[in-house]
């Protein structure tokens, strides 16, 4: 594939007897919305810390931009271009929604020294308030993070994946507890950024019709391994998927 962003090559993990993910190989391309979906206990969200290192897979591996990552650490992933929600949120409930955009910025820019000798804001404020704009945020800036609703924090939690401007954006079940109205401002919100920015998504959800309709191709994992990849219309009237997960 051209412009490939993000390469798996025959990812393995197991757990004791347990082959947690199984040989699993894809490409993702630039500007791509790629879900990932699959029954409970399918292998995704292993499949993914394997992805991101977080946890070391068996075999195989994976290329970001072309380069082997291994197990890098966040920090290093994150000066490639790597973003990522996660199923828990990763807010801050004792800081303010702008304190916990700021600091999600401040991993990625500047060195030691300007952290230490800057501005207390890392300079940071402006892109902030874009990326508060930009979610929708506006109202509820200087909000404690943990007095927000679930929903809300979601959206804090997406901002701070994107305010570095990653060129590559995993995100873990963005859909999960989120309110109908919430989840229609997120979607369109991704949607957004993707078209306009050209970056790469790849997303685990169980919610069907928020996959179906944000992402333009799907793989379906069952017990480890692919049993299924194609577009939502595709995989819609798949049978094996439709026995494994969908229902009837």
């Amino acid at each position: 594939m051209s412009d490939t962003v993000l390469s798996v090559r025959n990812i393995s993990k197991s757990f004791g007897g347990i082959h947690a993910v199984n040989d699993v190989s894809f490409d993702v391309g630039k500007g791509e919305v790629l879900g990932l979906i699959g029954p409970n206990g399918s292998g995704k969200s292993t499949l993914f810390n394997c992805v991101l290192g977080q946890l070391p897979a068996d075999a195989g591996e994976v290329q970001i931009h072309g380069q082997r990552v291994g197990q890098m650490r966040a920090s290093r992933l994150n000066k490639l271009g790597v973003g990522r929600t996660f199923q828990q949120l990763s807010v801050f409930p004792q800081m303010s929604v702008l304190d916990n955009i700021i600091l999600a910025g401040q991993e990625h820019h500047g060195s030691m020294a300007s952290r230490l000798f800057g501005p207390s804001d890392a300079g940071l404020t402006a892109e902030a308030d874009r990326m508060i704009q930009f979610f929708k945020l506006e109202h509820l800036r200087d909000e404690m993070a943990g007095s927000l609703s679930y929903g809300q924090q979601k959206l804090v939690d997406a901002a701070m994946a994107f305010m570095a401007g990653p060129s590559l954006v995993l995100l873990d079940e963005p859909a999960g507890g989120v309110n109908l109205t919430m989840l229609a401002n997120l979607k369109d919100r991704l949607e957004t950024y993707n078209r306009e920015h050209g970056t790469t998504f790849v997303v685990i959800e169980h919610n069907m019709e928020f996959v179906m309709t944000l992402c333009t191709r799907i793989i379906v994992l069952a017990e480890g391994a692919i049993i299924a990849e194609g577009t939502p219309d595709e995989i819609r009237s798949n049978q094996q998927v439709i026995d494994a997960y969908l229902g009837g």
